[in-house]
């Protein structure tokens, strides 16, 4: 069957230390974790019950193996993960100092990374065509052969030969220390965008692919490119989403937070969970954010993905909108 959720790009082991609130040179213990934005997203779907694969590349080396390992403990179909036999897995350092700071340091990416050697003839073009919904990030634009491979992928699945259920995300997810600047990331994004049905960004995501503005104005200018669905992020103040005829602001679900690098990528699981269950958007919006909400109140990003049972009980708590079809799963 075709995969619900197909995401495309980034891979890494996250070593994640396990002293909170202190400066990473005196952390003293660290615990290894699969990591990368697009895998997360594949893991936090899986978690919903949607059939997730994720395209990518590691090394060919005990890291890559242990990645192997947790996608199929975490129930996401690993067949299009291939290995770089000269480049090593990338790993990646976090200090969590809550509520707001948590530095990253990336090890294995400069020059380059396998999951940015990515190429279009390695990608199974039926299987991107088919699901569900495709999901690709603005880091895997950053640099060939990947980019060239995430442009081939979505020229598969033009706009107007896509199924009514079916979505092609592009999470805004700038980090500029892949770009040589703000001009290349947006040239890059809007060589992509109208293949693109939902974009997914914070106000600054936003501003490197529009420009700058107030979120509103920021969903606008993403709608008259052809977008079907704008969600902007409000840190603080929760999310926005516009589609033409729709604007929906749902505000944070709040929750005490211990690490914040997580939220988004189970934001993202769910908010694909919710728009192939066809919810209304602003039950959508609910649901990711409860999604998110209880990521930031954990350590770890793809094992700290919740369960349906969650984040329905999170929300029944709150006394916010629940999903009345919700399939509860443990």
């Amino acid at each position: 069957m075709p995969h619900e959720v197909l995401t495309i790009g980034r891979i890494s082991v996250d070593i994640y230390p396990q002293d909170i609130g202190v400066d990473l040179a005196d952390v003293t213990s660290f615990a290894k974790y699969l990591g990368g934005s697009p895998s997360n997203v594949a893991v936090a779907a899986a978690r919903h019950g949607r059939r997730a694969a994720v395209i990518t590349r590691t090394g060919d080396d005990p890291f890559g193996k242990y990645l192997h390992r947790e996608l199929l403990r975490f129930g996401v179909d690993d067949s299009y993960v291939t290995a770089v036999p000269e480049l090593q897995t990338p790993v990646t350092f976090c200090a969590i100092m809550p509520p707001e700071d948590f530095p990253l340091y990336f090890y294995g990416r400069f020059p380059t990374a396998p999951d940015l050697q990515i190429t279009a003839e390695e990608l199974d073009m039926d299987a991107v065509r088919q699901a569900g919904i495709f999901w690709s990030t603005v880091t895997g634009l950053s640099q060939e052969s990947s980019r060239g491979a995430h442009l081939a992928a979505h020229r598969a699945r033009p706009r107007q030969a896509l199924g009514p259920e079916q979505h092609t995300v592009l999470d805004l997810d700038y980090r500029p220390m892949f770009w040589s600047g703000e001009d290349e990331a947006r040239e890059e994004i809007h060589r992509i965008l109208p293949y693109v049905t939902v974009a997914v960004g914070n106000t600054k995501e936003c501003s490197v692919a529009v420009g700058a503005g107030t979120p509103e104005e920021q969903a606008d200018r993403l709608l008259a490119e052809g977008v079907a669905l704008a969600v902007v992020k409000l840190g603080a103040d929760g999310v926005l989403a516009k589609t033409p005829t729709e604007c929906v602001i749902s505000p944070p679900v709040p929750m005490e937070t211990v690490n914040g690098l997580g939220a988004g990528d189970a934001f993202g699981g769910a908010l694909c969970h919710g728009l192939l269950a066809r919810w209304p958007l602003a039950v959508v919006l609910e649901y990711a954010n409860a999604a998110g909400a209880l990521v930031a109140s954990r350590i770890s990003c793809a094992d700290a993905m919740p369960t349906p049972t969650e984040v329905r009980e999170l929300l029944t708590e709150r006394g916010r909108m629940v999903p009345e079809l919700l399939e509860a799963t443990t």
